[in-house]
């Protein structure tokens, strides 16, 4: 599948973000961008599950965020600069992480263009630490930081976290649903009417079905599952989009990578359905 073209005047936007400097357990999602698009032939440009086709979408791959590794904030900067510059020119983007924290500079830049925006977090894990080792911005961190945004949240499918944590989203995100996908009729009604980014961490999928990520916990759901989630989003205003925590050296079958350009071309006609 062709979906990683070139066209300049693509209204969906494919972003690499190679950025995993805060990974806590198994580095390597950095390498998620090349190889996802490494694979991309494998997979046809026509969902079944969408009912749509690539090819008949406008969209542009813009390569990689250049990053100068070991300089976190510098890190962060450049990719807010990067996603301000796109979406000053209109363009709806997809985002291929590298680790959770690519997605606090991506809202934060989309919190510039749009008013009332709703943050739609799928993870195995909370990711809402005020600190992790010290430190503020963290992959372990990124939702509260998202949330000090004043962006409001709502927080799907995570089964592993500090109490604490699990407290926090019960009590100050829009809508907290733990443990499964099961909650779309409830998300659409919270999302209606208003922009929505969705950002999702492949590691809410069980490790049987997708083992190469930076922090595997069993009891995930399944790619099926998943994909009816997604499917549901379908007539909401979407207006960006990440795929993180993809760590596919870590899978030496090769399958991660693959799941994970599937998933691209869903998060992909999920944004030009919202055009």
């Amino acid at each position: 599948m062709r979906f990683l073209g070139t066209r300049a005047e693509g209204d969906v936007v494919i972003l690499g973000v190679p950025f995993d400097e805060t990974a806590s357990y198994k580095p390597g999602t950095r390498f998620a961008p090349i190889e996802v698009r490494k694979v991309s032939d494998a997979i046809e440009t026509y969902s079944p599950y969408m009912d749509m086709d690539i090819e008949e979408c406008s969209v542009a791959d813009f390569g990689d965020v250049e990053l100068p590794f070991g300089n976190r904030e510098r890190s962060l900067a450049l990719i807010e600069e990067r996603l301000l510059e796109l979406l000053g020119m209109g363009k709806r983007v997809l985002v291929i992480g590298g680790e959770h924290l690519v997605s606090y500079p991506v809202v934060k830049a989309h919190t510039k263009f749009f008013k009332n925006l709703l943050f739609v977090h799928v993870d195995a894990h909370t990711d809402a630490r005020d600190t992790y080792l010290g430190e503020k911005l963290s992959h372990a961190t990124v939702i509260r930081r998202i949330y000090e945004l004043g962006v409001d949240i709502c927080q799907i499918g995570v089964r592993s976290g500090l109490k604490e944590e699990f407290q926090f989203g019960k009590e100050h995100y829009l809508l907290f649903h733990p443990f499964d996908l099961n909650v779309l009729d409830e998300l659409r009604r919270v999302a209606w009417g208003r922009p929505v980014y969705l950002s999702l961490d492949v590691d809410v999928l069980d490790p049987s079905f997708c083992p190469g990520v930076g922090t595997p916990e069993p009891g995930g759901v399944s790619y099926k599952e998943l994909l009816t989630f997604l499917t549901g989003f379908k007539g909401l205003q979407i207006v960006g989009a990440d795929m993180v925590e993809l760590s596919p050296l870590w899978d030496p079958t090769g399958n991660t990578a693959v799941l994970g350009a599937a998933l691209v071309r869903e998060l992909v006609l999920l944004l030009a359905s919202s055009l």
